[in-house]
């Protein structure tokens, strides 16, 4: 791979002439459509070698998003255009040609960015599915060719030319395959102490809760000292909502609950519990009295944390393997998700990783656990990153040099 330079500047841009400005966008365009192409080999050896095995991410685009302080959303196509430009390699070895050589070659002279490369090989997808390899190759080498000095809409002309030269029938007609059913719900916790609840539900779905929700929200009858039911309807459907919900968590078989309706960590003693004073954390969500968390309780499973003085759940085992519900409680409260920095997934969705692996000789007690959620472990495994304990019982993180030289 060639070097390229930055063409030279003048000291004074205000004294070049129109014609020397010119030339010197177009010079720099070239420089930075070659650096462009080459940096897509490079991406297209790191996918053909496993990413996962070079640097611990799951994919290209992810290590590449790191690397390069993008989003993921800003990394994808990136590394989707330098495979399609570039030879890469199977799991057992063999070649995967590249999709569009012949532009590869053009982007590599730096005569076409990365807009007009999208374009073609949004056209590459358009010919029919029976086009012979040689007329594929010939109308790739036709739209790159053109793509030298052609706009985006005369490229639009060659396609439709290609697609009417290579499929004149045009594709058969099909039937409409069935829309996905659009279903919406937002859940969100006021400041109040309140939950906002707000949906969108196709026909069907709909037509399925209001039936549920009717038959759970009618007037409850007349009682015998003559007091009706003076709820309004929306506060009877919305009774009908918990009685429904109610329902569902106490199922056995529901996942996370194991049948109970409610989960409660109390962090303050159960004497202090008892007495209505301190306060109770409720699944993570905010604070509740204790006196409100007595209230739960009456059909809940009531978990006590014993907490030492610095607020460190103590240890509850170091024999086994598998770390144990108490422990985990424990760690859900310490490390509140997934402890890696930046990373906001929940407990639920965390894996208790052993910071000095158990075969290794590493204890099963938190001053050897800490949360990570299934990316980040597999990264720690896998990668260059290390975990250790702080001396404040926290975990703390230390990249890998290529990301930080000095560790």
């Amino acid at each position: 791979m060639s070097e390229t330079f930055l063409p030279e500047l003048p000291q004074e841009l205000w004294r070049a002439g129109k014609l020397e400005l010119a030339r010197g966008v177009q010079q720099s365009l070239q420089v930075i459509r070659t650096a462009t192409a080459g940096l897509g080999q490079y991406l297209a050896e790191i996918e053909s070698r496993g990413v996962k095995d070079l640097y611990g991410y799951g994919s290209t685009a992810n290590w590449f998003a790191d690397v390069a302080g993008l989003s993921l959303g800003e990394a994808r196509p990136v590394v989707k255009r330098a495979i399609a430009l570039n030879p890469t390699r199977a799991l057992d070895g063999t070649e995967v040609p590249a999709v569009a050589p012949a532009t590869a070659a053009v982007a590599a002279e730096g005569m076409v960015g990365n807009e007009r490369i999208d374009q073609i090989l949004e056209i590459l997808t358009k010919l029919p599915a029976d086009t012979s390899a040689e007329d594929r190759a010939s109308a790739e080498k036709i739209l790159a060719d053109l793509a030298r000095d052609a706009g985006p809409r005369q490229l639009a002309e060659a396609e439709a030319n290609l697609l009417a030269w290579l499929d004149p029938d045009g594709n058969e007609p099909k039937e409409p395959e069935p829309k996905e059913p659009r279903r919406e719900i937002t859940l969100e916790r006021r400041k109040d102490g309140f939950w906002k609840l707000n949906g969108l539900l196709d026909d069907e779905t709909g037509a399925r809760t209001a039936a549920a929700l009717e038959a759970y929200a009618q007037p409850r009858p007349v009682d015998e000292f003559g007091q009706a039911d003076l709820r309004m309807k929306c506060e009877r459907l919305g009774d009908a909502w918990v009685d429904l919900l109610d329902l569902a968590i106490a199922c056995p078989d529901q996942p996370g609950t194991s049948g109970y309706r409610t989960l409660i960590q109390v962090t303050i003693g159960l004497e202090e519990l008892k007495s209505g004073l301190g306060t109770a954390c409720l699944d993570f969500v905010g604070t509740m009295t204790a006196r409100e968390a007595r209230l739960a309780a009456c059909d809940c499973l009531m978990l006590p944390v014993v907490m030492s003085a610095a607020g460190e759940p103590l240890d509850v085992g170091r024999l086994r393997r598998f770390v144990t519900p108490g422990q985990r409680r424990a760690l859900n409260i310490r490390d509140g998700g997934c402890a890696f920095p930046g990373c906001h997934r929940k407990p639920k969705h965390c894996h208790a990783h052993h910071i000095h692996h158990w075969a290794d000789g590493g204890p099963t007690d938190l001053r050897n656990l800490v949360l990570l959620c299934g990316f980040h472990h597999r990264l720690i495994h896998h990668g260059d990153w290390e975990v250790r304990m702080a001396t404040d019982g926290l975990p703390e993180f230390i990249p890998p040099q290529y990301r930080d030289p000095l560790r």
